[in-house]
């Protein structure tokens, strides 16, 4: 297949690259700095320099892919609004560019438990996390209101480290166990699976390793 990857330049991008092209998959990495990033060499990857809000940019790096993987980051102090803003432009340019599925990360603060609450919802919730929760309800609204065959990835804190293969996923809940982490490796491992197989199409997954 042919994967943009948008938010390609951090750690979970880059994980994200790297998972893709050990499948064999074609890929284009998004980001404004592409160029000076330390992918793996492979010709079947090509990097796509831009920004997020530039929309013949986007649409380029969307014309003729079959699949979207993001991992858009913004700063937990309330006012980067990257990950919701950012998706926000990378739903209508796939709407145009004629590209369906996508498979994108947040966090495990909008999973619902008991109660018919969100877990961002909960007392217990971390107050230093709401800001990246609350982005990620926008993000999560955005996907729902799409017509696009979408996945929410909702994981616990990310470790940098390499797949084991080994991890739980749930649909629309916590796993159990959950240890409460999980490898970037594995993470992306799952998505890149899960970009093809469609087994957790309009749903948010939980994961732990």
């Amino acid at each position: 297949m042919v994967i943009t990857v948008f938010g390609s330049t951090g750690f979970m991008g880059k994980e994200l690259v790297k998972q893709a092209l050990f499948k064999y998959h074609h890929v284009r990495a998004y980001g404004r700095q592409v160029h000076t990033t330390n992918y793996t060499p492979s010709d079947r990857l090509v990097t796509y320099p831009g920004t997020l809000f530039d929309d013949k940019q986007v649409l380029n790096a969307l014309t003729g892919a079959e699949a979207v993987l993001t991992a858009l980051e913004s700063l937990s102090d309330g006012v980067d609004k990257t990950r919701s803003l950012g998706i926000k432009h990378i739903i209508a340019q796939m709407k145009n560019a004629g590209v369906k599925r996508i498979v994108a990360i947040g966090g495990m603060g909008i999973l619902p438990i008991e109660g018919g609450k969100l877990l961002m919802e909960d007392p217990s919730f971390p107050p230093d996390l709401l800001p990246i929760a609350m982005e990620d309800r926008l993000v999560f609204d955005q996907l729902k209101a799409s017509e696009l065959e979408w996945t929410f990835m909702a994981p616990p804190p990310i470790k940098d480290a390499s797949p084991t293969g080994n991890y739980i996923v749930a649909k629309n809940s916590l796993p159990d166990p959950n240890n409460n982490y999980v490898n970037s490796g594995d993470l992306a491992l799952f998505m890149v699976n899960e970009m093809q197989r469609k087994d957790f199409l309009s749903a948010r997954v939980g994961i732990s390793n």
